[in-house]
Formats: structure tokens, sequence, C-alpha cells
């Protein structure tokens, strides 16, 4: 057994578009005030290259001010999403269910330190597959775009199966706070927390970050 340190990874709502850059803006930069944010997941709506580049420009600095980096995550984007994110000025690009060669092809293009992640992976095989691929970290759970949720117990499960035998991290998503406890204790470097944890009327970050500083230990 042996004391474990998590850092926190926010999840921004799914199709994130130029009317709503403002407030989240305004309510990334108070969470990282409160956790220890690794990294924040953009989820951007498909749009014109310059528009999302745009989006991102305003969305990125007050994450990285607060010592997180900025990944975009854009579904369905038929376009150049490495492009978007170099000239937006976040640290890399996180994608979902992408097959082996799409993901090698990402690697190679995202040099010089910048980051790709990978979740959304319906099998254990899917994910080794991503770490084979050489992505910095992949991620179990997070709500699907029409806003249902996976089954909790999976993710527990899939988190702490990762974190026990591979070396590239890992994070675990909570999508409610009652799930929060669980993924802490499966040895996930981190723990990713939905929009609703960090910016929604329920959210209760304070709780969040004394659970994470609170001694605990894992198997």
């Amino acid at each position: 057994m042996s004391e474990t340190g998590t850092r926190v990874a926010l999840l921004t709502p799914h199709r994130v578009e130029e009317a709503q850059a403002e407030g989240l803006a305004a309510a990334i930069k108070a969470a990282c005030t409160v956790v220890d944010a690794a990294a924040l997941v953009v989820r951007v709506a498909p749009a014109d290259e310059r528009s999302l580049v745009n989006l991102i420009k305003r969305l990125a600095p007050p994450a990285q001010a607060g010592g997180a980096a900025v990944l975009v995550a854009c579904p369905n984007y038929p376009g150049d999403l490495v492009s978007v994110a170099a000239r937006g000025g976040a640290d890399g690009v996180h994608v979902d269910k992408a097959d082996l060669s799409g993901l090698r092809d990402l690697r190679g293009r995202l040099r010089d330190g910048r980051i790709l992640g990978a979740g959304g992976h319906d099998t254990k095989h899917a994910a080794m597959e991503a770490g084979e691929a050489g992505v910095d970290y992949v991620m179990f759970g997070g709500l699907y775009p029409d806003g249902a949720a996976p089954d909790p117990d999976l993710v527990q499960a899939r988190a702490a199966w990762w974190a026990e035998i591979f070396e590239t991290p890992c994070i675990a998503v909570a999508s409610a706070r009652d799930q929060v406890e669980a993924l802490l204790a499966t040895g996930a470097e981190f723990l990713g927390l939905e929009s609703d944890l960090w910016m929604g009327g329920d959210a209760d970050l304070a709780a969040i970050r004394a659970r994470l500083s609170a001694p605990r230990t894992v198997a």
C-alpha cells in the first residue's frame, strides 16, 4: 500500500461555441484558483478553423495561467485539429475512439512537447492500442456528446486496471460527486471532473480539493 497524489483535469461541456466563451473563461479562471488543475479539455463544436482558433485563444490563457495544459477536442471535425490547437495556443489535442493509425499519425505531427490524449475506449484492447501509439494519457469515462454517462463501475474498474499495470498516465472521469472517492482509490494519476462538478450551480470544488488533499492509500 502506498500514498498517492492526484491532480485534476477539467472537462468543459460538449460543443462549446463562441457565445459561451466569456462565461466559460471566467469559470476556468475561478476553478484554477481552487484546485490544482493539470489539464483542461476544451470540447468545441465544429466550425471553420479561424473561428475555432479564436475561441481557443480566449479559453486557453486562464487555464494556462493557472498551470493547466489545454487540450482541444472536436469530435467529427473535418479539418486539421492539430493546426487549430497550434494556432490557438493550446498544448495539444484530445481524441475519442481514434484508431491506431489515426493516433500514430497525430503522434507524429504533435511535436515539441505537444500533448496527445485519447479516450472513448470501448474495450481494454482499444486502450492498450492507444498506449502503444504513444499517447500522453488515456481517459476513462466522461459524458457522451448526447449527455449520457458511462457506467461508473466500469469506469472505476478500467481506471484501476490501467493504473496498476501501465506506465502511461490515465484520467478517471467523475460525472457526479458521489463517484469522486471511488475514482481516487483507483490510483489514477488524474481525476477528471465533468463541467457540472466545477462550474455548475451544484459545484463544490472546495470539497473536492479537501478529498484530494486527504491522506489515502491504494492497493
